[in-house]
């Protein structure tokens, strides 16, 4: 940092009067920029919460380090970005997106973004964007013609919850439970499951918290998990998942066990990934029903009635059995990254086929369609929790098809719920009709684009 840069660190307090400041970094030198850039803010009087972010910082005068901007405890009110162009915008992005009031940003903001714009502009024009769709949180995501939408956030960490509610969630439609036995050599207990759980259902004042149960296997291995998971030929297809949770059932007791003890304290749902037939939803709500009864023989508090009974809709056989496991189940989410994935057999991690997964192909949209469709003949809930859910440009193809309700990461919701405020639902249902009689990718894109243009 040079003398210019550290006399205008000094005058940061001065100017802006924060009470809270993140020092955010990605240079493999930053501790030292680190170092003095928080010295010099502390000579210039500031005497407010200094939190330096970086992996690689160790702590600093006694301030808090942490790894990323999602780990501090409270929004900060100013971010000073000192990173590489290369990073500037998604840096940028992680600060709206933990609330900050305000940025400043250092020289790498000269030169021109990958679109050719003056970098600086493209900066100002995102920040303006965020304050935009930062006035949308409290505002119910409402088409139009009054149809409401119910807009919620996938989770994979308790420490994204206060992002959650900045944004906006008006729950957690995925919480992914991988966390509690990643990075580890044992497996956690029941006890250590109910408190990790309890603290976020807890954190949602009220707001429905949807949790998966455990999804491990194919790209997804747990060391702690060793014992159970053997060698596969085909990792994504073998044992993984709910069927890695059936053959070891005590796995599936205890986090059955956590969940209904953390029930208590807020509303809470329980959802089966990779379900493919009735015969495992069966399975699972039997094991449910003995672990209910051994935890109030046990004088244990558990939610009363019990957590409603979720599928994950994410292979085909499960779309195309939809209305076998309607009548089976509570309420559906469609996982359109794998229901992709496995219905045009690509994975994404495969360069040389990477550029095939497309979750406008007709077959993928179909399965959508008939599992949207069999969810509303059943009168169950049906949401979509895939990468589809958070990006504006499916909004109002998924909205036609029938979904009403939608869960993405939480800095995805204020562009979809801007989407949303836009959209008029018979219009997006006519569309959505004609998408549904093509049979080529490429015209159903184009309907799609013409659609969102036209800003109906």
């Amino acid at each position: 940092m040079d003398a210019s840069t550290e006399a205008r660190a000094h005058r940061l307090s001065p100017l802006l009067t924060p009470k809270s400041i993140a020092l955010v970094g990605a240079s493999p030198r930053i501790g030292s920029v680190g170092n003095r850039a928080a010295r010099a803010l502390l000579e210039s009087g500031f005497a407010g919460t200094l939190a330096l972010v970086n992996p690689r910082h160790s702590e600093i005068e006694g301030h808090t380090c942490v790894g990323d901007l999602s780990d501090l405890d409270a929004p900060p009110d100013l971010a000073i970005l000192n990173v590489g162009a290369a990073r500037l915008e998604a840096t940028l992005e992680s600060a709206i997106a933990a609330g900050a009031r305000a940025a400043v940003i250092f020289d790498a903001c000269h030169g021109t973004a990958e679109d050719g714009t003056p970098r600086l502009d493209r900066l100002k024009d995102m920040a303006r964007e965020a304050r935009s769709l930062a006035r949308l949180r409290d505002i119910p995501a409402e088409t139009r013609d009054g149809q409401r939408v119910t807009l919620d956030v996938n989770l994979e960490l308790p420490r994204e919850v206060p992002q959650a509610a900045l944004a906006g969630a008006e729950g957690v439609g995925l919480l992914r439970t991988e966390f509690l036995y990643m990075n580890r050599d044992d497996l956690p207990g029941e006890d250590e499951q109910y408190a990790a759980l309890a603290e976020i259902v807890t954190a949602m004042e009220g707001r429905p918290v949807t949790v998966r149960t455990l999804d491990v296997g194919g790209e997804k291995l747990a060391s702690s998990l060793g014992d159970h998971l053997g060698e596969s030929q085909n990792p994504a297809l073998g044992l993984r998942a709910i069927r890695l949770s059936l053959k070891e059932p005590k796995l599936l007791r205890t986090q059955l066990a956590a969940m209904l003890r953390a029930g208590v304290h807020g509303p809470l749902r329980i959802l089966l990934p990779m379900i493919s037939s009735p015969a495992e939803v069966a399975a699972v709500r039997k094991e449910l029903d003995k672990t209910a009864r051994r935890l109030r023989r046990r004088g244990v508090a558990i939610a009363d009635p019990l957590p409603p009974l979720g599928v994950m809709i994410e292979v085909p056989g499960a779309a195309l059995a939809a209305d076998s496991l309607a009548q089976n189940c509570d309420f559906f989410a469609i996982g359109t990254n794998d229901l992709t994935m496995y219905t045009l057999a690509i994975d994404r991690g495969e360069e040389q086929v990477a550029y095939l997964y497309n979750p406008l192909h007709p077959a993928v949209l179909r399965l959508i369609q008939f599992s949207v469709e069999a969810a509303l003949r059943a009168r169950i809930p049906v949401s979509v929790c895939g990468e589809m859910a958070g990006d504006p440009r499916f909004t109002a193809l998924l909205v036609g098809l029938g979904v009403r309700e939608l869960s993405m990461s939480a800095k995805a919701i204020p562009r979809v719920k801007s989407r949303i405020l836009g959209l008029d639902m018979q219009a997006a249902g006519r569309r959505a009709r004609i998408i549904m009689d093509q049979v080529d990718s490429g015209r159903i894109a184009m309907l799609v684009d013409d659609f969102n243009d036209a800003g109906a």
